[in-house]
């Protein structure tokens, strides 16, 4: 017998209504690209990070790759071969985002108790190159952020919290995506919570930040046909956005219940 790691099609039956209710409301109005599903999306995932601003992204890897854009960080920088700190164990997108940003991944080690970014090793593999720290918040666990932060903070480094996988998850109290300078999220439909294709997001709590992403991410545009400078197509979709709202209500209940099950495998197992 195999028992699926992730099944869409329990979650989906369970939620049903939600779900096509929300897939009706984006064909009833059409409004396929932008629009208020999106709008309304963003300011209900900012108000589940608890930070001021969510910027919805075409997927996590075009978040990663703008966040860091948009800082500066890499090709805009004007300089040669900047580099991000990250961690040697996490999907590959982590540092192909980089690369694609024009920087250079610099790979750290793990804490073999964690899964994370060891700290303790960060500080040996920064240069007059470095750039960014880039932790990834493995299965839900934040790094150790009180550690990197002040790392980041004596070196004047941007950090950028890779989140694909910790919708929720909070460090000492406080929610992820308010640690770093930004955060993003990937809604891969394996995530806790999941699109129905290819969806991500960026948060900050910078104004001016959060303004630039989101111009960059609409094509450089500031007005319909006003385009101030090159940008990218990592809009995300409307019907994604309405599917995300559906979800977004069960989402703290769906992640008590990984931790309640969590749990009970440690009981026995152990």
């Amino acid at each position: 017998m195999t028992i699926p790691l992730v099944d869409l099609k329990a979650q989906y039956e369970a939620i049903k209504p939600d779900i096509d209710a929300a897939i009706a409301r984006v064909i009833g109005h059409t409004s396929f690209i932008m629009g208020e599903e999106v709008h309304a999306f963003e300011r209900e995932f900012a108000a589940f990070c608890r930070v001021k601003h969510c910027i919805g992204m075409a997927s996590g890897t075009a978040a990663i790759h703008l966040a860091l854009f948009a800082a500066g960080i890499g090709v805009t920088s004007g300089r040669d071969h900047d580099e991000v700190i990250t961690t040697t164990f996490t999907f590959t997108a982590s540092a192909e985002a980089i690369c694609h940003a024009g920087a250079r991944p610099v790979f750290v080690d793990i804490d073999p108790h964690t899964y994370n970014l060891d700290p303790r090793r960060v500080e040996a593999a920064i240069t007059p190159r470095t750039r960014a720290i880039m932790p990834v918040h493995l299965y839900g666990q934040p790094a150790e952020m009180d550690a990197i932060l002040d790392i980041a903070q004596r070196h004047k480094l941007y950090v950028l919290e890779d989140a694909a996988q910790a919708h929720g998850a909070e460090y000492r109290g406080t929610r992820i995506g308010n640690l770093g300078h930004s955060a993003i999220f990937s809604f891969y439909p394996g995530k806790n919570l999941g699109a129905y294709g290819d969806a991500g997001a960026i948060v900050t709590n910078d104004d001016a930040f959060a303004a630039r992403v989101r111009m960059l991410s609409d094509h450089g545009r500031t007005d319909k046909y006003t385009h101030t400078e090159i940008g990218f197509g990592y809009r995300l979709d409307s019907m994604q956005a309405a599917i995300l709202r559906a979800k977004l209500p069960w989402l703290e209940g769906w992640n008590e219940t990984r931790r309640a099950h969590a749990a009970r495998y440690r009981e026995l197992l152990g």
